[in-house]
């Protein structure tokens, strides 16, 4: 699911270089904070957080397969 969040952030933001995902499992269910440039924060979000939504519903249908639960928080 990593390197999803990774591929989705990096095809979106100006600054790929700087995108970065940290897994933090805990049990059944994982966190992945997406780190982002401040400039591109608003491209990750998008307008009323549509993108990111849409980030995560992808994330959640890829980790229905695996049956565990992950959650994408976008942290600045």
């Amino acid at each position: 699911m990593k390197e999803l969040v990774e591929v989705i952030a990096k095809a979106l933001v100006d600054n790929p270089d700087e995108v970065s995902v940290i897994e933090k499992k805990d049990g059944r269910d994982t966190v992945l904070e997406l780190h982002v440039a401040p400039s591109d924060m608003g491209k990750v979000i998008g307008k009323q957080g549509r993108i990111a939504k849409s980030i995560r519903a992808v994330v959640k249908a890829a980790s229905f397969k695996d049956d565990s639960r992950v959650d994408v928080e976008i942290v600045d």
